[in-house]
């Protein structure tokens, strides 16, 4: 089994290319619930619809996120009537919010409301939540505290960012099956996802770090750190706000209690002695996915620096 932990644009991209070389009933996607908000009253889970709907193939190529084709005259509406407007909610898109609200009012935990969504759109890998509970990624700034859509959409990410906390993961449970799948996995794969504030909230709910910790699985990390600056999002200077190097040594650091193996940019392969200082092996290819082939082929190395027998 593979097991992903997975956050962000560039996680739902990498998690669609695994499951192009994997089989289905074989891979296991815990994902960051750290971003979701309330949005016109309904339950928001972005980076859990950004790998269903890549999954789905209905992730929006032209935006990166959001439902593929999707228009937006509800939102439209919503401003013309005076409401905040500034997350985009497309209108297919917020069809999911609101089942998955429904789901959620009668009873059903997020995890159940995941399944039966990614029934009803025929994704067969597995998608867990990391918790049932919420965690709330807060970024505090010289301004004040902002929850983390606030930090990264409303204000595209200018604020000055002196520290992150994750709200109500000290006493949030793991979703069930979490770490039973950390546990029993043969390979345990960290997407090239923003390691403080998409993988971070995940490693922060209590019992994570220990299983990546105890686990028999060989643990592998993809840098989203290319040449000493983030391939996309915040990822740099929230590793240079945490004392950590802006490079593919930095993530290493941040991973190397539990890490066996960093896949980092070829363009990086000069820092290697810098990574492996960490206690880790480092490898490098190609990481910038610019194409569906480029997903497919980063996924196979991933998998092929410990377990070449998994790629089909």
């Amino acid at each position: 089994m593979i097991t992903v932990l997975t956050g962000g644009t560039g996680g739902a991209k990498f998690v669609w290319g695994l499951a192009q070389v994997i089989p289905p009933h074989d891979l296991t996607v815990i994902v960051n619930t750290g971003d979701d908000l309330t949005w016109w009253g309904l339950h928001v889970s972005p980076d859990l619809d950004s790998v269903m709907y890549a999954l789905a193939g209905k992730l929006s190529r032209e935006r990166g996120w959001g439902y593929d084709d999707d228009s937006f005259r509800c939102l439209e509406r919503m401003k013309s009537l005076g409401a905040e407007s500034w997350f985009q909610l497309g209108d297919l898109d917020l069809a999911t919010h609101l089942l998955r609200t429904q789901l959620l009012a009668s009873g059903k935990s997020l995890t159940e409301a995941t399944a039966e969504l990614c029934r009803a759109m025929n994704v067969k890998p597995r998608l867990l939540p990391m918790s049932d509970d919420p965690v709330q990624t807060i970024v505090s700034t010289p301004e004040g505290d902002l929850s983390f859509q606030e930090y990264f959409v409303r204000e595209r990410w200018k604020p000055q960012v002196t520290g992150v906390r994750f709200h109500g993961a000290d006493h949030a449970v793991t979703a069930k099956g979490v770490l039973q799948a950390l546990i029993h996995s043969d390979v345990i794969l960290i997407a090239p996802s923003n390691p403080i504030t998409s993988v971070g909230p995940i490693l922060a709910v209590p019992g994570v770090r220990d299983a990546l910790r105890c686990t028999t699985a060989q643990v592998v990390a993809i840098s989203p750190i290319v040449g000493g600056a983030a391939v996309t999002g915040p990822a740099a200077g929230m590793l240079k706000m945490s004392g950590l190097p802006v490079s593919a040594a930095g993530v290493a650091q941040a991973y190397r209690d539990f890490l066996h193996v960093l896949v980092a940019d070829s363009q990086d392969e000069s820092i290697r002695g810098e990574i492996e200082s960490k206690g880790v092996r480092a490898m490098f290819t190609n990481t910038i996915m610019k194409s569906d082939q480029d997903k497919i082929e980063l996924a196979k190395f991933a998998l092929s620096t410990v377990a070449p027998e998994a790629v089909r």
